[in-house]
């Protein structure tokens, strides 16, 4: 049976298509639900096959809307999507709080299910207990009002991150250090001054490269200052609703309520792992820290300190001097186009797949590009999905880099599929941009891979949330190998980039892993505390954080905080991203160095980690791979070597 794609809509009608799909696929929803509440069927897999189209539809509707809101250049459209969402919200927490429904699932008898089946039973229950299905009708209600602020107080602090686009204008001569390539596509404007904004591929190389450390400093400053003051308040709104939804669903506080279906299991966990990380990142971060000041001094004699507006221009001399790595340099190599080629050609060898480019697809703006993905089997090639890459910034478009979903993917019903959006250079890429393009590209080819199961619940990327970064940091790993490299890594005349070369830039990434790894013990810091202690004075909470945990001080009058997307949609569990490098470095020790395209390793990798998307708890998935319980053990050796 062939499986046609989801039809987009033109840009002209994608605020009609957004509102009647959400009006259609909420009355589908409700049908169904209305059905299973009044005359269920009368067996328990029938039972799980109607709440499971309920979901379908349901997640149908959210995922386009999500997208869209995030991603289409018209500014009607994702204010309509964002309602969307809200409306998807509610009648999510309208079911889950709905007694007559969890009454069935609870008379259920799970006998005979396979395990799979009986998984979404239990987590089903579980979903309708931690919507406070048992709690009275004030308290349900209360929760329902709580919920739909949420949604609402995350949408307008994404919202906006999104829109507060801030600029630095300085004349031509204080920009000396950036690449020739940027000045060309920056000239200066009518007054005689060039316009740095706070998108990525404006402030990275502005506060790596420019000579001038007051050019450096107010970049910082302004990307620092991005969301503020308009996020303060609504992000301590947040943190009050979220506290009171976890205490009266019979939680001590938020960390705990989202921790309860993670890995860590438990909230004073994540202080715990914060503390473990801190202190295994000590000896690394004082190191390097030490190198980072000695070449400071050389132009700032009196300096006892340095700070993140002088930190990417300092590490990249260090990296220059010591490992003759010069990041200008190494761009040179990296041009977006052979970028991508070599991204899907790598991807494409690596789990079996081939990219089909789709050029006739209807997308929301001229830069996305669409592909059919097919997976070479023995009697030929099959269809996996389809994914969209819409990879350079532009005016209302969400401005960090993430996976988002269009369509789960169910056997036999829906093929999967996914968009990346990201915010990279037309032109000359750094390194570090390609690292994340990989990471990013991780997340769409689980999402692919996983979703060819039985069950909505457990399609694509749907394994406990601090899990979900391994598989996209594991693939980070192809961007640092030479030979991968070699393939696609190429200058203007066509030369590949060499072997001795991207062995310094490794060694010369190894330089402030410590101190990285400290940063990100802070920033999970934060998205924990704020949420356990919710304190008054964002800033003052943030100042104290940031001594504790990162050896670069505050800088006065910033206010970093209001432009944490993370905690959003992270909420308390920022310490994810280290919880899973530490699995992600584990992974990787069953690949051979020497050989990352061994098709044994890769498949095993590939059918037993990927594929079954949340079907399994992600730690038995790990196991399953490796042989073994993962361990800290991977983790700490790289830390420390």
């Amino acid at each position: 049976m062939s499986l046609a794609p989801l039809p987009l809509p033109l840009p002209d009608d994608a605020q009609e298509w957004v509102e009647s799909r959400t009006r259609e696929g909420l009355a589908a929803a409700r049908e169904r639900a209305d059905g299973l509440r009044t005359s269920p069927p009368a067996d328990v897999l029938g039972v799980l096959r109607e709440w499971d189209e309920v979901a379908r539809v349901l997640s149908g509707v959210a995922a386009a809307a999500s997208l869209l809101a995030n991603v289409h250049p018209r500014e009607a459209v994702r204010t309509a999507c964002e309602a969307a969402d809200l409306e998807v919200d509610r009648l999510v927490t309208e079911l889950r709080q709905d007694r007559r429904l969890y009454d069935v699932f609870a008379a259920a008898d799970p006998t005979g299910l396979d395990p799979v089946a009986a998984r979404l039973l239990d987590k089903t229950l579980e979903d309708f207990r931690r919507a406070g299905v048992d709690l009275d009708d004030a308290a349900r209600a209360r929760l329902a009002e709580i919920n739909e602020r949420l949604t609402q107080v995350g949408q307008e602090f994404s919202r906006t991150i999104r829109d507060d686009v801030r600029t630095v204008r300085v004349p031509p001569e204080r920009l000396a250090g950036l690449p020739q390539d940027w000045l060309g596509a920056h000239p200066a404007d009518a007054d005689g001054l060039v316009t740095i904004t706070t998108d990525y591929p404006d402030a990275v190389p502005a506060r790596m490269f420019v000579h001038d450390a007051g050019v450096r400093r107010q970049v910082t400053v302004a990307f620092l200052e991005r969301g503020w003051p308009q996020n303060e308040p609504l992000l301590r709104e947040m943190f009050a609703l979220r506290h009171e939804l976890a205490t009266l669903v019979g939680y001590v506080d938020w960390a705990s309520y989202d921790a309860g279906v993670k890995m860590i299991g438990d909230g004073p966990a994540i202080p715990a792992f914060i503390d473990r990380i801190t202190a295994a990142a000590e000896e690394p971060m004082r190191r390097d820290v030490d190198l980072l000041l000695e070449r400071y001094r050389r132009d700032v004699p009196d300096a006892t300190a340095i700070d993140t507006a002088d930190t990417l221009y300092y590490e990249e001399l260090v990296r220059q001097e010591r490992h003759d790595v010069d990041a200008q340099r190494v761009r040179l190599y990296f041009d977006f186009g052979k970028v991508r080629r070599g991204l899907l050609e790598v991807t494409g060898r690596l789990f079996g797949l081939r990219y089909e480019p789709v050029l006739e697809a209807t997308v929301w703006h001229e830069d996305v590009a669409a592909y059919d993905v097919l997976r070479d089997l023995p009697d030929g090639p099959a269809p996996l999905g389809r994914i969209y890459l819409d990879l350079h910034p532009r005016e209302g478009k969400y401005k960090h880099a993430a996976q988002f979903t269009l369509v789960d993917g169910l056997a036999g019903r829906q093929l999967p599929e996914g968009v990346l959006v990201c915010n990279f250079s037309r032109g000359l890429m750094e390194h570090d941009h390609v690292v994340t393009l990989f990471h990013e590209f991780g997340h769409l080819v689980h999402h692919l891979l996983g979703g060819h199961g039985e069950w909505t619940r457990f399609s694509g990327v749907a394994t406990e949330w601090d899990f979900v970064e391994a598989p996209s940091q594991l693939l980070e790993e192809w961007a640092w190998d030479p030979e991968v490299l070699r393939t696609f890594a190429t200058d203007a005349d066509g030369e590949p980039i060499p072997v001795d070369l991207v062995e310094r830039m490794r060694a010369a990434d190894e330089f402030g892993k410590g101190y990285h790894a400290r940063t990100q013990m802070f920033y999970a810091a934060m998205s924990y505390w704020f949420h356990t202690d919710r304190p008054d004075d964002l800033t003052a909470a943030m100042r104290a954080l940031q001594e504790r945990y990162s050896p670069f001080p505050y800088i006065e009058g910033t206010h970093m905080f209001a432009s944490f997307g993370h905690l959003g949609g992270y909420s308390s569990a920022y310490y994810t991203y280290m919880w899973s490098l530490v699995i992600a470095k584990d992974l990787f020790s069953a690949f051979d160095p020497a050989d990352l395209f061994d098709p044994a390793v890769a498949a095993r990798y590939r059918d037993r980690v990927l594929a079954p998307g949340g079907a399994r708890d992600a730690a038995d998935l790990v196991a399953d791979f490796l042989g073994r319980p993962y361990t800290f053990d991977a983790y700490a050796a790289w830390l420390a070597r």
